[in-house]
């Protein structure tokens, strides 16, 4: 069991670079040569090796870290597992509705801790250095750094390539601010080693990690104020933040928005954050720290320059091809700049695998791409806003439909939400946002209708089971027609057509 003030702020992390990672010197030991070499294993430099082995291709995979990367062993998976634990004890707390006595948990949090890495443990022989061995790729467990524009060294092996992938993915990233190095804090990199009780979490940082891992723990028993220099949650749709936020506040959490963090001290247990708000000053005292302050791509330490690969702050520059100024080197994932999102690095790397295996044009695109915030009630989103639209499109339609007149909704007393759609003036259906239930399901939908350039009208078709949460998404489609029921024209042509029998 580690202590959280014994836990590094810098923890060695998944990906196969860090700040200050030097390439290897020393007398090379073998030479290799392949198709393809791709440097990280993480989710999306795993489906790619995985895909072109098996298509036949003689493939390299090279992680200094854990297989399986950030998402497996730091975000994604140990995450998801920490709010389903929090949520069972919401749900314990909150059955009184249903008939059921309410009563507060007891939360082991050793248990709670002890659960999240057997999570982990059950998936991570799916990401294994055994099962890629047997697929035929060839892993080296080592830092891989490039030598020149056709040549990666990891450790003692020198790999040539007639392409490479570079899937770092990212790490995250932990502002300047004074006292914070000397003071004990969580990362989501050192966060899921915590096997102790916390009492006061101080989340630096209101964006979709801060504000998830915010409530998981509020729901474990912790104390919870979330310190937010902006808006929280300030990159999804403000109509549908709002209900995510207000619902927070009413469980229990403190959201300090347009807060600055001016320093930080800790003594004897106690970290203390000074911050400067829309009140003025003020201290805020609590017995952990967790900083959500947004991720940095992992560049540092792979040599880039010596294979001609540019690249700024915000990644490896690369084209909606995914190539970088190397015509022989991809970036895909958190590293190539995009939406740093897992399912994001599986589409490059689906994309990738089209180019060089089958020399078709596959292009990179986000206008599809879903995103979810695993808050309760989820956020989801996907293509574009209401003002994204407007500004691209000139005008915009939105249709909306809430869970309160759903059902299945009523049923199981989750009427918090509504679904939100956006088309553009052809009624081509262009973004669609969820808050609710299972909103991270129910958005699927949309994102497929958006990457076949359905119209509202083809949502309107299909036939949902009854009684479903699924039936939110038709009925918002059906707003179509409802509002052109008021319509002179529509309602002459109706009186027109009824007339014939």
């Amino acid at each position: 069991m580690q202590r959280p003030d014994s836990i590094a702020t810098s923890p060695a992390g998944a990906t196969t670079t860090g700040a200050g990672t030097q390439p290897a010197t020393g007398p090379v030991r073998e030479e290799i040569k392949a198709d393809l070499c791709i440097i990280g294993a993480g989710s999306g430099g795993l489906s790619l090796a995985a895909a072109t082995a098996q298509l036949g291709l003689d493939v390299v995979l090279i992680e200094r870290g854990k297989m399986g990367g950030d998402c497996l062993n730091y975000g994604c998976v140990p995450s998801k597992a920490m709010i389903a634990a929090g949520k069972r004890a919401h749900n314990m707390r909150t059955s009184a509705p249903f008939g059921v006595e309410p009563v507060e948990p007891r939360i082991d949090f050793a248990r709670v801790n002890a659960h999240v890495h057997e999570v982990i443990a059950a998936i991570a022989p799916n990401d294994s250095v055994e099962r890629f061995t047997g697929l035929g790729v060839r892993v080296i467990e080592a830092h891989g750094a490039f030598v020149d524009r056709n040549t990666v060294r990891a450790g003692d092996v020198l790999v040539r390539a007639r392409k490479f992938c570079i899937a770092t993915g990212s790490s995250p990233f932990v502002p300047p601010i004074p006292g914070l190095d000397q003071a004990p804090h969580f990362t989501n990199e050192t966060l899921f080693e915590n096997a102790t009780p916390i009492g006061h979490l101080i989340v630096i940082g209101g964006g979709p990690i801060g504000i998830e891992m915010a409530q998981a723990h509020m729901r474990l028993g912790a104390r919870v104020t979330v310190v937010e220099g902006m808006k929280a949650l300030g990159k999804d749709d403000p109509e549908l933040t709002d209900v995510v936020l207000k619902h927070l506040v009413e469980e229990g959490m403190s959201i300090r928005e347009g807060t600055k963090v001016e320093r930080v001290e800790s003594r004897m247990g106690v970290v203390k954050v000074h911050v400067v708000g829309p009140e003025g000053p003020d201290v805020i005292e609590g017995t952990h720290i967790l900083v959500a302050t947004g991720r940095k791509p992992n560049v540092a330490g792979l040599n880039l320059e010596a294979a001609g690969i540019a690249y700024d702050r915000r990644g490896i520059t690369v084209g909606a091809n995914l190539l970088s100024t190397n015509s022989s080197v991809y970036a895909i994932g958190d590293v190539a700049g995009s939406l740093q999102f897992t399912h994001v690095a599986n589409y490059h790397a689906g994309i990738v695998m089209r180019r060089i295996c089958f020399k078709l044009p596959a292009k990179a695109s986000t206008d599809h791409i879903p995103w979810v915030t695993y808050t309760e009630p989820e956020l989801a989103n996907v293509g574009l806003s209401e003002d994204e639209a407007r500004k691209r499109h000139g005008s915009a339609n939105v249709y909306r439909w809430p869970y309160h007149e759903n059902d299945r909704a009523q049923a199981e007393r989750a009427t918090e939400g509504f679904v939100k759609v956006v088309t553009d003036k052809r009624d081509r259906i262009v973004g669609a946002a969820i808050v609710g239930e299972h909103a991270g399901e129910l958005i699927q939908m949309w994102s497929l209708a958006i990457s076949k350039k359905m119209k509202i009208t083809d949502m309107a078709q299909w036939v949902s089971p009854y009684p479903t949460l699924s039936e939110i998404n038709k009925r918002a489609a059906l707003r179509y027609y409802a509002s052109k029921a008021g319509s002179p024209f529509v309602r002459s042509v109706i009186s027109f057509l009824s007339r014939l029998g």
